[in-house]
């Protein structure tokens, strides 16, 4: 089901980022990337932030129910944003495809955290990462094809796909209570019952500290695809694919499929890499991890080359496998009976406030340092003395071929010359430095719990009140 679901949201979420700045010409809303953050901070508020609130009514009222309100909500999401140009009304589907995700979360993995046997943990959640990438993986190839077409078969497909949901929950039946006891507790008790949770030191020390990964993680699916589109030459990989007419042409190759090399390496590492972290506790995984995602984090700025792209991609992949799963092991092992569905939904809060911050601050970076449309109006008004009237009138797709006319340019020798003038490439690194605060802040976490249990790994032992109760 999570597969299902996954297939149909990374369709359409790896083209994205490309189709909301497409300009009306192209069949795109021409959005700012500016406004492309503040779409994706509410989004990020409402699919991370909904599951922390409420994740408890699923343990309350039933997964299967939970799942398909969520179902429903998704493909009216999906539909609605096949239709609307306006701000606005992109914004409404984009909501309910957020809030649709966010139910959707603690159903299944509520799921998964009841019959999950504690002592193959690790490589459980692995499958479940492993399978999820699958689904991860085969949206972007679908939507790339799609979208040559027409942009919005790529919605229509996903709400198809989606659907195909309401034929696996024939097949489902919730996990029975794990006292025996059928959950009736009031709404308001249960509301209650999760911002005690939330607020556990131990459970929000560690959220917020988690969420710097995620606000790096993010800008891989929210910024990755504009600056692939904008700086690194891609040109040479449709020769790999037979296209070399395409190659000799200069033709960009399809970003989401560059990025979906990310679930690519995730079906086929996923499983080996949980089986290797089964050996270390879940935070000191989350911790190398988070290291080795920040390394790849950081070269994708390196350098122009798509081969340097492609590596510093593999790295961060391996980083996140390593990391990413072991949030919801950590956080299970918190959980007591009839929580399961509650810790879930915490596990998205980490997501929600990194998601949040980086498509704010990601949006405004990039439309300031990093878009070359932007980059270009800048050097023509500073360098040539073209006129702001004349380059607000100038269609944005125009605006880059303008400059190497103007220039006497081609095309590589004009993206050079910005590249080399306002170093675009500089913001990974602000990103990396982004994970790198985050692993120093959970490493000195780990130091903490660790004294304050008895140097027991966590997970493993009593959280920090029942510690001090004892004392």
């Amino acid at each position: 089901m999570e597969m299902f679901e996954r297939f149909a949201y990374y369709g359409v979420r790896t083209v994205l980022p490309t189709y909301m700045v497409l300009s009306i010409s192209q069949g795109g809303p021409e959005f700012s990337h500016t406004e492309k953050g503040i779409i994706y901070m509410w989004w990020a508020a409402l699919q991370s932030w909904l599951p922390v609130l409420f994740g408890g009514y699923a343990d309350r009222y039933g997964y299967k129910n939970t799942i398909a309100v969520s179902i429903a909500l998704k493909v009216a999401g999906y539909l609605v944003m096949a239709h609307m140009l306006s701000f606005w009304g992109f914004f409404a589907g984009c909501m309910l495809l957020a809030t649709g995700t966010a139910l959707f979360k603690p159903g299944v993995q509520g799921t998964l955290a009841n019959v999950m046997p504690e002592k193959n943990a690790s490589v459980g959640w692995g499958i479940f990462y492993q399978l999820v990438n699958i689904g991860g993986f085969l949206g972007p190839v679908l939507a790339g094809v799609l979208r040559l077409m027409d942009w919005q078969y790529v919605f229509y497909s996903c709400a198809g796909i989606v659907s195909l949901n309401y034929l696996m929950l024939l097949t489902y039946k919730d996990p029975a209570p794990a006292d025996g006891k059928k959950d009736e507790r009031p709404p308001l008790q249960v509301l209650a019952q999760t911002f005690r949770g939330l607020v556990r030191p131990k459970v929000l020390v560690f959220i917020v500290l988690f969420s710097g990964f995620w606000f790096m993680f993010n800008q891989i699916f929210d910024i990755l695809p504009n600056f692939l589109d904008d700086w690194v030459d891609s040109s040479v990989l449709w020769s790999w694919v037979g296209a070399d007419d395409l190659a000799a042409r200069g033709v960009p190759f399809n970003q989401e499929w560059i990025i979906n090399l990310n679930p690519l390496m995730i079906i086929f590492l996923m499983v080996p890499i949980a089986w290797l972290t089964n050996f270390t506790t879940p935070l000191r995984s989350i911790l190398l991890g988070i290291g080795i995602a920040s390394i790849g984090t950081f070269f994708l700025g390196f350098s122009m080359s798509i081969w340097v792209a492609i590596g510093a991609l593999f790295i961060f992949s391996v980083g996140e496998m390593t990391s990413s799963p072991k949030k919801m092991e950590y956080l299970a092992s918190l959980a007591g009976p009839g929580e399961k569905g509650m810790y879930m939904g915490f596990a998205n809060a980490p997501l929600g406030i990194g998601w949040m911050l980086g498509s704010l601050i990601g949006g405004l970076f990039y439309d300031t340092f990093g878009d070359r449309t932007n980059l270009t109006r800048d050097h023509l008004e500073s360098v040539y003395g073209v006129s702001p009237e004349l380059l607000d009138a100038l269609p944005k797709e125009e605006v880059f071929p303008a400059f190497l006319t103007i220039a006497d340019l081609s095309r590589s020798q004009g993206v050079d010359l910005l590249w080399d003038t306002y170093n675009p490439g500089i913001m990974w690194t602000l990103f990396a430095g982004i994970g790198i605060t985050s692993l120093i802040g959970l490493g000195i976490y780990d130091f903490v719990v660790r004294r304050s249990e008895g140097g027991a790994p966590p997970g493993d032992t009593p959280d920090l009140e029942a510690a001090d109760a004892a004392k």
